[in-house]
């Protein structure tokens, strides 16, 4: 697409420029279901934009883990909830004259619209920066925002405010059923759903009701294609659109909940340039300033358009645009919030072009959600309106093939793509209910039916899909096939694999006898092998220097030329998906290594796909790959990059589980041994390392055989510990209390960790848990710290609330405490972060487990005692550790004049079934 398509350019802003001396911005606070990572992305490229123009900054987030609430961004940094009494508190202290409400998703914008409406701004005399608050009032409420669009003839579907359960019911005879339910003011869809009658309806009603003071009752969409567009807009009214995104699932399924491709691929010109010209119409009629972003519904078979929301603020969609694209959006937002107009600004990414041209591709991105619905008793696992993916990945190629089947290996729940893996074995009967009834595995139900023979017209009729995806999905399916019944795989057919997204480990499990080592290495004899492409944004028309890449089959030659080390490089691999357990704090851990390292003069290179994280920004590192965490892809950017070494303990369980197959080829992995890491993960091979030590632990046995399990719990006494080794955040770790419940835990456990062992253990009840983040280099321990838990012994500690330093321990268990830390630091000889978890009982202290990687709580632990755990760790993995006694003088972690506490986050209310 030729990029001189903003009508009417004006370089001279209308108003001039805002000059704010210092500027309050207000966070999203704690992660939760529907406002994640994101918002920590755009809120830190907020600051940085302000810190540019010499703007003093303000930050009001509690959310410790988060890079943006790191020392060395904001000016200040305030830990409290963002409501408009703390927020006029912070107002009263520190007499900011503007604020910021659109990097923080809607906690932020329902904060500031609060502020508004109540005059707090106003008595302050502060302003808005960006887009002006009465039309995020009209994008907000949901009958104002109707009535704009209809002044300007835009189709909008049709429906009804209501401020009470009786207007609903009326509204709903009106229109008739289905009927679409959804909440004012409200993230991800909550309170949002599909009622089908009066019953349901009323049901409905009252949970909607409950999270606002407005319900918009609409007609019913379901099955219509949804379409995107993220929009930018500055103070001269040029406006352009920066990246188009189309949901593989049709409407019915909240955005969040979908899996999205950019560009799109099934609209042709006319519908993509109708609903571009519209996006541009209504932006400018709402007046914002800034980026935002539309959505649609298009029916696919009359051409008819519906407008369904525009997000006047950086959302989840936002963060994947500026991603996908390479177009710095939150970056260029807050610019624009100044009143720069977009021929002013540079493109930061392309460093060549003005922000006013809209990005071509000529790649696909695709975002694929995770889930974690597994983790939860008795929760619905139907997706609907309202968001319940916890994160979501990132894949980048040259064909739809090549991106769903990166994609859904990226999710890193033991898929290996479409195909390779054990076969979900629906019967034919079931088959179309599964994929009728979106549920996060109903992608793997269509191939299930390709394979018994479905076409994709048939499935097409019941699930809404496109057929043009369908088509997609048969080729891989067509091509897996092909794989199975060749005699030999020649370089043709390896080629096409390849090219259809299939990986090495996927086309051993085809080829029953062959190992992942062995497709590799007849690849490599074939000469097939990935290239680096680069994302240039401009589908190059012009030089780029950006540092986004990503690999592909489809090519013959990189987009960068890997020259010798003119200084040492280090790759760092990211944490993946967020899941449950694995969050932004280590992304913050991620980005922390990153930084240190650079400072140290290497040349910095990151692995990661999680487009929500601020470690995959533009400005973060020297390179970086938006690509798998795979054995294949680490091992094909190791050997073209040539790095010094690789550090996989800041990325949390994903890149620690690489740590074995990476040293098998030779891998050089800086800090602590993957012998060691492996001795610390193997729960049986670390229980014996224990016993040999002479330290402390529940009574514990390892078991090949069912019966021995049953009689080992008889002999300790229920209740016992169900422990799979090599897993994350306590995956399928049980309380079992008699034997039915031990026999499902350990059907639940052999699943999740087939290849590893499961230990069983007696577990202490009213016992008090004790949690040590620490340092070492060489086996000696740098720093550490000492956390308490709240609750008792039972609660995982992502879950539980920890103090630090502690307020109830006596100074004799925390001298053992310490003395048992030392002894295991020595005996696996740690160099970089780790973690080790203890029970304390009548004085006694006993060891649950030890991460020889960093933790959930490092963040927390740093800026509690205001020393970098991260830092000092990146420093002993390069060897540089400061001299004991400044250590001693320097890191003090115990005696503060202040109390840290962290609290656990949860997203019941999304969760329907599930038990609280």
């Amino acid at each position: 697409m030729k990029n001189d398509n903003i009508s009417n350019i004006e370089t001279e802003p209308k108003k001039s420029r805002i000059r704010p001396e210092k500027v309050l911005i207000l966070g999203s606070g704690a992660l939760k279901i529907g406002e994640a990572g994101e918002f920590d992305y755009s809120g830190s490229q907020a600051i940085k934009a302000m810190q540019e123009e010499g703007v003093k900054t303000v930050l009001i987030n509690p959310n410790i883990a988060t890079n943006q609430t790191s020392k060395g961004l904001a000016d200040k940094i305030y830990f409290l909830p963002v409501n408009a009494y703390f927020v006029e508190e912070v107002i009263k202290k520190e007499k900011p004259d503007s604020i910021l409400l659109s990097f923080g998703g809607q906690t932020a914008l329902n904060c500031g619209v609060e502020l508004f409406e109540g005059g707090i701004l106003e008595k302050y005399n502060i302003q808005v920066l960006g887009t002006p608050v009465e039309a995020i009032q009209k994008t907000e409420d949901r009958d104002l925002f109707n009535k704009e669009l209809r002044k300007i003839d835009v189709h909008v579907p049709r429906s009804f405010a209501c401020e009470s359960k009786e207007d609903a019911l009326r509204a709903a005879e009106d229109i008739g059923f289905p009927l679409m339910i959804r909440a004012a003011f409200a993230l991800g869809g909550k309170g949002s759903g599909f009622a089908y009658d009066m019953q349901q309806l009323a049901k409905m009603l009252d949970t909607a009701f409950s999270y606002s003071p407005q319900v918009l009752v609409e007609e019913c969409l379901k099955g219509w294609k949804e379409v995107e567009y993220e929009v930018v807009r500055d103070c001269a009214d040029n406006c352009i659109t920066v990246c188009n995104m189309e949901n593989f699932d049709p409407l019915g399924i909240h955005t969040g909940e979908s899996i999205v491709i950019a560009p799109s691929q099934t609209l042709n010109n006319h519908e993509y340039h109708m609903l571009r010209e519209i996006a541009l119409k209504v932006i400018r009629h709402l007046g914002i300033i800034g980026e935002c972003n539309i959505q649609y519904a298009l029916d696919p078979v009359s051409r008819e358009y519906r407008v369904i929301e525009v997000n006047a603020r950086l959302s989840r969609s936002s963060a994947l645009a500026s991603k996908a694209t390479g177009y710095p959006l939150a970056h260029v937002a807050a610019k624009l919030a100044l009143n720069y107009t977009l021929p002013e600004l540079k493109n930061a990414v392309t460093g060549c072009t003005t922000a006013c041209f809209e990005p071509a591709l000529d790649y696909v991105a695709l975002k694929i959600p995770r889930w974690d619905l597994d983790k939860f008793r008795m929760v619905s696992d139907k997706i609907t309106s309202e968001m319940k993916s916890v994160g979501e990945i990132m894949a980048l190629g040259r064909s739809f093939e090549e991106v769903i089947q990166k994609g859904l290996r990226m999710l890193q729940i033991g898929l290996y793509g479409l195909s390779g893996n054990e076969r979900l074995g629906i019967k034919t009967e079931k088959l179309e209910e599964a994929i009728a009834n979106p549920t996060p595995k109903r992608i793997l139900a269509v191939v299930e039916a390709m394979h018994q023979g479905w076409t994709p017209e048939k499935i097409n009729e019941i699930s809404g899909i496109d057929t043009w995806f369908l088509y997609k999905l048969k080729n891989i399916v067509d091509t897996e096939l092909k794989l199975k019944e060749a005699k030999n795989i020649e370089a043709d057919l390896m080629r096409k694999a390849k090219k259809h997204g299939f990986s090495d480990k996927q086309i051993s499990l085809v080829r029953p006898g062959k190992t992942e080592a062995e497709i590799r290495s007849m690849r490599k004899k074939m000469n097939i092998l990935p290239v680096t492409k680069q994302i240039d944004t401009l589908a190059a028309e012009y030089p780029a220097q950006t540092n986004y890449l990503y690999m592909t089959y489809h090519g013959t030659e990189d987009d960068i030329v890997f020259s010798d080390n003119t200084r040492p490089r280090a790759i760092v691999l990211g944490s993946g998906p967020y899941c449950i357990g694995s969050s932004v704090e280590f992304d913050w851990c991620c980005v922390t290594a990153i930084k240190t390292l650079a400072a140290e003069g290497y040349e910095t290179i990151m692995i990661n796909y999680n487009p929500e994280t601020v470690s995959t920004d533009y400005d973060t590192c020297d390179k970086l790959y938006f690509d798998e965490l795979s054995l294949e892809r680490v091992l094909d950017i190791y050997e073209k990059e040539n790095p010094e070494g690789v550090v996989l303990s800041t990325g949390g369980q994903v890149p620690n589980n690489l740590a074995i197959k990476l040293d098998k080829e030779n891998v050089k992995i800086l800090g602590t041994s993957p012998k060691d890491i492996d001795r610390a993960e193997s729960r049986h091979v670390f229980s014996q390392l224990l016993d040999d030590l002479k330290i402390d632990q529940p009574e514990w046995e390892e078991f090949s055989k069912e019966e021995d399990a049953y009689k080992f719990a008889e002999k300790v006494h229920y209740p016992v510990l169900v422990r799979p080794s090599y897993v994350l955040s306590g995956a399928a770790m049980s309380v079992a209390k008699n034997e039915e419940s031990l026999k499902n835990y350990l059907a639940k456990a052999a699943r999740i960790s087939s290849e590893a062992p499961v230990v069983i253990s007696k577990f202490l009840t009213n016992a008090k848990e004790i949690e040590v983040d620490a340092v070492a280099h060489k086996g000696e321990i740098l720093i550490w710290a000492i956390s308490e838990h709240v609750e008792n012994a039972g609660v995982h500690s992502g879950d539980a609330t920890i103090i630090l330093p502690p307020q109830k321990l006596y100074f004799e268990t925390i001298k053992r405490v310490r003395a048992v830390s030392k002894k295991i630091a020595k005996a696996l000889n740690i160099t970089g972060p780790f973690n080790i978890q203890f029970l304390a009982k009548n004085n006694e202290i006993k060891v649950i487990e030890c991460n020889l990687r960093a933790s959930r709580s490092f963040p927390f632990a740093s800026k509690v005692t205001g020393h970098n755990f991260i830092e000092i760790a990146t420093h002993a993995m390069l060897g540089r550790v400061l001299p004991k006694e400044e250590r001693q003088k320097c890191y003090q972690t115990l005696d503060l004049d202040h109390v840290g506490v962290k609290a656990p986050q949860f997203s019941f209310s999304r969760l329907k079934g599930a038990d609280p």
